[in-house]
């Protein structure tokens, strides 16, 4: 599984939100300077997010976004899945039933199994409250 410049802007910008949170809405423009990420590509993420409630969207000259929720209510697997699709490691185990002809003869899908639930423990364990507790660790350094 590799994560996409999508999956992880996503996340950058999930983080950005949660951690200069003010109370006043959070530019683009502004996450974008900080992020070293281009505003189109932003916007085209913030309009994923935007739709999936995941952030509210405050329109005129003083808008910006928020995020909607508490970040400890996000998790990363939520920000994933939503921007990358399935996180599964091979095909078959993406639907929720394995329609694959071979499963039962499949000595390698324990293997994936395996794989798909190590890495569903992590990104469905860990949230944005714990990414922001992990910056403020950091020596001021902002990079995901």
């Amino acid at each position: 599984m590799k994560i996409s410049t999508k999956g992880r802007y996503a996340l950058r910008l999930m983080l950005d939100l949660a951690v200069y949170d003010t109370g006043d809405p959070v530019r683009i423009k502004d996450i974008a300077a900080r992020q070293e990420i281009s505003e189109k590509y932003l916007e085209q993420i913030i309009s994923i997010l935007n739709k999936a409630g995941y952030v509210k969207s405050i329109r005129g000259p003083q808008g910006g976004y928020h995020l909607m929720k508490d970040p400890a209510q996000y998790t990363v697997g939520m920000i994933l899945r939503l921007t990358e699709g399935s996180l599964a490691p091979v095909a078959c185990l993406e639907d929720e039933i394995n329609a694959c002809e071979r499963k039962e003869g499949c000595v390698t899908l324990r293997l994936w199994q395996m794989l798909n639930q190590a890495v569903s423990d992590v990104v469905d364990r860990v949230t944005l409250a714990d990414l922001v507790e992990w910056h403020g660790e950091k020596s001021g350094n902002y990079i995901i």
